[in-house]
């Protein structure tokens, strides 16, 4: 099995294998790839259960991800997230719902959420980047502005405050 030679690797506490299966059954086109337990002399010197999971390759609609067991030393943060696209305000919906179950409320803003395990994602409409490289100064700020004011982005009024 040939991996991607750059692929993120989510570090968890004990929810690899559960976080890995939760994003697999959100995005098509995804599945496991590889998953390794804890031998005696890895569980000995981590201090896990051996035959626990220890990693996991997965891919997301296609993009290659491992995930890590690793303990409580380190947690998710804002620094990094991951971008999901979208076409279309169902696509939006659909990712938005699916991956901000059981997350913080409280971090959902311009399109960013956390999901139940922490992780960043932002949700967005395929085109934004377009609509704010736009070389219409007036025509960039009205669309920032209006996702500054959004939590979960609304493709029809960004469309909006573009067309003024």
């Amino acid at each position: 099995m040939k991996l991607s030679r750059i692929m993120p690797c989510l570090w968890f506490n004990d929810d690899a294998e559960a976080a890995a299966a939760h994003y697999i059954g959100i995005f098509p086109h995804s599945r496991m790839l590889r998953v390794l337990h804890y031998n005696a002399a890895s569980a000995r010197q981590a201090g896990r259960p051996v035959g626990s999971v220890l990693s996991l390759e997965f891919e997301l609609d296609g993009q290659p991800f491992s995930a890590l067991n690793g303990g409580p030393l380190y947690r998710f943060n804002e620094s990094i997230s991951f971008v999901v696209q979208c076409d279309g305000q169902d696509e939006i919906d659909h990712y938005w719902h699916a991956l901000g179950e059981g997350g913080d409320p409280t971090a959902q803003q311009c399109g960013w959420l956390k999901d139940r395990y922490g992780v960043s994602w932002q949700v967005v409409p395929a085109l934004l980047t377009d609509w704010l490289a736009d070389p219409d100064p007036a025509r960039t700020a009205r669309v920032m502005r209006a996702v500054l004011s959004m939590r979960k982005l609304d493709i029809a009024a960004l469309q909006r405050a573009r067309e003024g």
